[in-house]
């Protein structure tokens, strides 16, 4: 073989390589004309949720994903009455029927720890007492609030991979503060499943997303400007294969003879929480932890939760808080800062 066959030779190769990898990238690659976005939307978990997919030949997921909800709502719901969570509240002892109640018992309990008790999944009995569920607010004394402490902590439930049972009768549980991160990702991992790259999945604002839109650029979203009396945006920030949950107190309120109490309660002293922390957006890689922090972070409120974030290199966080003089401020910790844009208005 002469020199300039070699050479032509290894020209052929590299043209044909070169073809296989624009080819794989049309495939593969977002944004080009022979991908579809696909949006669906609907209610579960007494909210709306949104799913937009890329796919070169466009398929209907949304039975499979209503699916996929009601069974996980008949397992965690608390406003399902027959729901295994609710009869577990009922009762003293539960025997694990889907896998996401043991699973979240699992997370919830490793996130517990790692924010001294600040996530908390018993706290229901006060915030039931006081008024954010079902009810009227009923709390009357202090020795009420002291009373319904002695039930809230996951050291009153022992749980193994087939049951959990109540060490103390009035503990109860509820994983609304994690359950749309848990159902987010179950919809996310469902769709990637389905070989799907280009996915974005909100479920009552928390969110994750994977890929690029349909322009080829990352998913973005809105973090809400915390006001309690009118809707607008304080940031829009672009989503890098990450999920994000946001939670605040300027939404879910009331107020009674002159004093706001928020539905955010303290596990530590069984009271709404009162600190100058408005809302707290937390990123990470699953949207179950990223929801589950944000609960704790309010908890928390600010310097605490800021301290604990940065210690953690799988959390990044956006801080909207109240000043001296009553006006907003925003913190965002380094990994996430340059993702941010916040709005001028």
């Amino acid at each position: 073989m002469t020199g300039s066959q070699r050479k032509n030779l290894i020209y052929s190769a590299v043209l044909i390589l070169a073809i296989l990898a624009v080819m794989w990238i049309r495939n593969t690659h977002p944004g080009q004309s022979n991908l579809e976005k696909i949006e669906l939307s609907g209610t579960t978990m007494g909210t709306s949720y949104q799913v937009k997919y890329l796919m070169a030949e466009p398929v209907d997921f949304q039975p499979s994903i209503d699916s996929l909800l009601e069974d996980f709502n008949q397992c965690l719901s608390t406003y399902i009455p027959d729901s295994e969570i609710s009869r577990f509240n009922r009762g003293t002892l539960h025997k694990f029927e889907r896998p996401y109640f043991y699973w979240m018992l699992v997370q919830s309990q490793t996130i517990s720890e790692s924010t001294g008790g600040a996530f908390d999944p018993t706290v229901m009995p006060l915030v039931s007492a006081w008024g954010f569920g079902p009810e009227e607010a009923n709390i009357t004394s202090e020795a009420q609030v002291d009373s319904l402490l002695e039930s809230i902590g996951l050291e009153n439930i022992f749980f193994d991979q087939y049951a959990v049972c109540k060490l103390n009768p009035g503990t109860q549980l509820d994983f609304s503060a994690i359950a749309k991160g848990y159902a987010v990702d179950l919809v996310l991992q469902f769709l990637k499943d389905k070989d799907l790259i280009d996915i974005f999945v909100e479920i009552g604002g928390e969110i994750s997303a994977t890929g690029v839109n349909e322009t080829g650029k990352p998913w973005a979203i809105y973090i809400e400007k915390p006001l309690d009396h009118e809707r607008a945006v304080q940031a829009l920030v672009t989503l890098d294969n990450m999920a994000v949950a946001t939670s605040g107190n300027y939404r879910n309120f009331y107020i009674k003879d002159g004093k706001k109490y928020a539905h955010t309660i303290s596990p530590f002293n069984g009271y709404p929480v009162q600190h100058s922390l408005l809302s707290v957006s937390v990123f990470a890689r699953n949207c179950a932890v990223a929801d589950a922090y944000a609960t704790a972070f309010m908890v928390l409120g600010l310097e605490k939760a800021m301290e604990l974030t940065l210690s953690n290199e799988e959390l990044e966080a956006y801080f909207i808080y109240s000043g001296p003089e009553g006006q907003l401020l925003t913190r965002a910790t380094p990994g996430i800062s340059s993702q941010i844009k916040e709005i001028e208005q």
